[in-house]
């Protein structure tokens, strides 16, 4: 989608009006149209959704909404969750792999406290066989989320793994950053508005980046994740990874919960791993819009759903 409605959309996410109207239609019902992208407001809805992916052969990754807190309080309480979250999917039974974003844990109140609250979500996760990927965000976090990562490897953690923005100008040289560490990276294209200076702004160029990058951690990643649902990049990833001779269980494709089902299905079928990612919460109104400005079709879905349902 253009720049100029990513733009749109991200205004739309600040609006308070909006998300009152939208918290009350989203989620009051099993049908109501937010949750085609949102698994739940609560950990149960999310494991339940899980549990069903599973059985259709996919792989997770649990992510628990909210972030840009203004408190050592709500940085507390969303690692809380994260760690009721864990025990929850120990008992259930499903595969255990979270994500998460540093600024739930406090990154903008205090550095040292978010690193304490990461180390708190991931030595259990170690005891308990989690993998748990840091979700990048808008540009003014990359470079000290990726040294809060470097911290932890540095630490010996290695159940943990970070996402990279394709579209940003700075991202070949952070994959060969996490690549000669032999960290591993799940590429996404980028859904925040960025300045020129800073990304990439037409679509060709983001996925001339995209499939840049993805080669690089074909050739010398760690198990790297391909976080796209471009028919046309996929292609072009599945056929640098034949032509390299390398096998599917060495790298896997991500897709997030709703969107583009058919496809996931068919990857699953051809023998691919398919990850979805499945975002729940009841802070979900600001991904919810994110994924509204990535795709115009997405937006004509959530009017038909919302004249339905008024």
């Amino acid at each position: 989608m253009h720049a100029g409605s990513k733009a749109f959309f991200y205004a739309l996410s600040r609006s308070a009006a909006l998300k009152r109207l939208a918290s009350k239609y989203g989620m009051a019902t099993k049908q109501s149209f937010a949750r085609r992208f949102i698994a739940g407001e609560t950990i149960e809805e999310a494991v339940d959704c899980g549990r069903t992916l599973q059985s259709e052969g996919m792989l997770l990754t649990l992510d628990y909404l909210g972030e840009s807190v203004r408190t050592l309080e709500e940085a507390t309480a969303a690692t809380g969750e994260y760690l009721r979250l864990m025990d929850v999917i120990v008992a259930s039974g499903i595969e255990r792999n979270i994500s998460l974003k540093l600024t739930q844990l406090g990154v903008d109140v205090d550095r040292a406290t978010c690193i304490d609250n990461l180390r708190r979500i991931l030595d259990p996760g170690a005891r308990h066989g989690f993998f748990v990927r840091i979700d990048m965000e808008n540009s003014p976090y990359t470079e000290i989320t990726l040294e809060i990562f470097e911290t932890l490897w540095q630490q010996e953690y290695r159940n943990v793994g970070v996402a990279l923005q394709a579209y940003l100008h700075r991202t070949e040289q952070d994959v060969k950053r996490m690549n000669e560490l032999g960290a591993r990276v799940r590429l996404v294209k980028g859904a925040y508005k960025e300045p020129a200076s800073v990304a990439h702004q037409k679509k060709a160029a983001v996925d001339a980046a995209y499939l840049r990058s993805a080669r690089l951690l074909l050739d010398d990643g760690t198990y790297p994740a391909f976080g796209t649902h471009d028919p046309a990049l996929l292609a072009q990833v599945r056929t640098h990874a034949l032509g390299q001779h390398i096998p599917n269980d060495k790298f896997e494709f991500q897709m997030l919960y709703g969107i583009r089902r058919n496809l996931q299905r068919l990857f699953v079928a051809e023998g691919y791993r398919m990850r979805v990612y499945v975002p729940f919460g009841r802070q979900w109104f600001p991904y919810f819009m994110r994924r509204l400005g990535e795709r115009p079709e997405n937006v004509t879905f959530v009017l038909k759903a919302l004249l339905h349902e008024k």
